[in-house]
């Protein structure tokens, strides 16, 4: 919303502003002031714990975030990624690297022909590739692909794609137990279910222009609901049923996930 400027205000707002004067006028006789409002707390800073500590210089965990990979194979008519099949890419990363590629590949074989042809698009029931999104996630003015791939175990397998100077390239792979996938501008954000009963992660993952790549810029277990009882049986709790609260509340967390092949 623009400020107005000075002398432009809109007439109701002058109009306002004559009787209010009036009253600042009548009330100098008021008894009435200020009160105060109690003492104002002293402000706190971070308080920095065991300052000798010797910092880490290595990560533990492999958390599979900036990793890219250049495809191979796939024709991208005029730059043009919505004129792309993701089956296509997929298969493409199928043939560089089959062995990462086993638990879909009775999937794949499903998924109908992308090429010309008869069966062109056609996908059977088993086929595990979700259709595409687009969006411009890397700022530069072109849209981007987004993809969902279903794995086993209930697991979704979360990849973006972007075409620059004649190379396709995956610059995001995440793989949960998803909840839901959404587009907040240019963030993709990732809802998964998590190992506390009643909570669940999100992930916002944003593009880096440094590493050219999607980072999980913030990772959050957030509360969703009461803590549910254990299915029969399993031992194990349900999934939140009831929806998430509009504001996250919770500290982020730095948890480990599993990084899709």
């Amino acid at each position: 919303m623009k400020p107005w400027r000075a002398g432009r205000r809109p007439a109701a707002v002058l109009a306002l502003a004559v009787p209010a004067a009036a009253l600042l006028l009548t009330g100098c006789g008021d008894t009435g002031g200020l009160e105060s409002a109690g003492p104002t707390p002293t402000a706190v800073g971070p308080r920095e714990l065991w300052p000798s500590l010797t910092p880490a210089s290595a990560a533990v965990d492999d958390y599979g975030a900036g990793e890219t990979d250049v495809v191979k194979g796939v024709a991208v008519p005029g730059g043009d990624l919505r004129r792309v099949d993701p089956v296509s890419i997929l298969r493409a990363q199928q043939a560089a690297d089959p062995d990462s590629y086993k638990d879909i590949a009775a999937g794949l074989a499903d998924c109908g022909d992308p090429g010309t042809g008869e069966g062109k698009g056609k996908r059977g029931p088993d086929c595990p590739v979700l259709h595409a999104y687009f969006a411009d996630l890397t700022g530069d003015g072109k849209d981007d692909m987004v993809v969902g791939v279903e794995a086993p175990k209930q697991q979704l397998v979360v990849r973006v794609y972007t075409y620059e100077g004649g190379t396709l390239t995956q610059i995001m792979n995440d793989e949960d137990a998803v909840i839901s996938v959404e587009l907040a501008g240019d963030t993709v954000v990732v809802r998964a279910v998590a190992d506390l009963s009643g909570y669940e992660y999100r992930t916002s993952w944003s593009y880096d222009a440094h590493q050219k790549a999607m980072l999980p810029t913030r990772d959050e277990i957030v509360r969703t609901g009461p803590p549910q009882t254990p299915s029969a049986g399993t031992g194990s709790p349900e999934a939140p049923t009831e929806p998430p609260s509009e504001t996250p509340s919770a500290t982020p967390s730095a948890r480990p996930s599993p990084s899709a092949s």
